[in-house]
């Protein structure tokens, strides 16, 4: 599984990694599979659940009450904004040898905007991603963190880290060598509003907002990605 190896990785300027794909820079990764090729001719990281790689058996230590995630979000030309979802799957009882399935959520969606329409430039990082709700780990139990980039028209991307629970003294350190957010990218809140103005009748309507805080009228309920837990005042600074 790559860790700082995947720092060179992203230091080497292919066209392959300027025009596409996800990277998970921190806690790790299952593996380079930003390819393209007879049998993957739409590009391997299309595949679920991640990405065509195999479980490794070389697994990363992560906290176990939840830690780290660094992406470099990568894409192709004609996408500004891309959604993120970071799953948690758990076990090895599952197809080869990984989770039965990836169906834990760890943090709500969340929306990265880029400064064009060019393929993004830069780097983020979650310094504190949560365990899913209702979940408890023991050292030792192993288990993958699935990423999923979805783009405009749909599609989406995928990309694993196979981890280990472990305590958090016995876990590298996150700094801001491995944990750090470029200025090229913003986030966005992921929303919806259910409108009761009219009575007897009902609409609702979904978007996304670059704005932490919004005014809601009374006759409005309006849920935001819980960005804050993630991105708040436990963010690096940008660099």
């Amino acid at each position: 599984m790559f860790t700082t190896s995947i720092l060179t990785l992203l230091a080497i300027t292919t066209s392959i990694l300027v025009q596409a794909h996800t990277v998970i820079t921190y806690p790790g990764w299952r593996g380079d599979n930003l390819i393209t090729n007879e049998t993957f001719p739409y590009g391997m990281q299309w595949m679920y659940p991640c990405g065509g790689m195999r479980t490794t058996t070389n697994r990363t230590l992560w906290p176990i009450h939840g830690g780290a995630i660094a992406v470099q979000p990568g894409w192709f030309q004609g996408h500004a904004t891309a959604f993120f979802y970071f799953n948690l799957g758990f076990g090895t009882n599952g197809p080869d040898n990984g989770p039965p399935n990836m169906s834990f959520p760890m943090t709500s969606v969340m929306q990265i905007v880029g400064p064009s329409k060019n393929p993004y430039p830069g780097t983020f990082c979650l310094p504190q991603v949560p365990l899913p709700a209702n979940t408890t780990v023991n050292v030792g139990d192993n288990a993958t963190i699935q990423v999923v980039e979805t783009a405009i028209h749909g599609a989406a991307l995928y990309s694993c880290v196979d981890i280990t629970f472990a305590l958090p003294e016995d876990v590298a350190e996150v700094n801001s060598s491995n944990c750090f957010n470029t200025s090229d990218i913003s986030f966005a809140n992921v929303y919806t509003i259910n409108d009761a103005s009219a009575p007897g009748t009902s609409s609702s309507a979904s978007g996304t907002s670059s704005s932490a805080s919004k005014s809601v009228s009374p006759s409005r309920t309006l849920w935001a990605a819980s960005l804050a837990s993630v991105l708040g005042v436990a963010m690096w600074g940008f660099l």
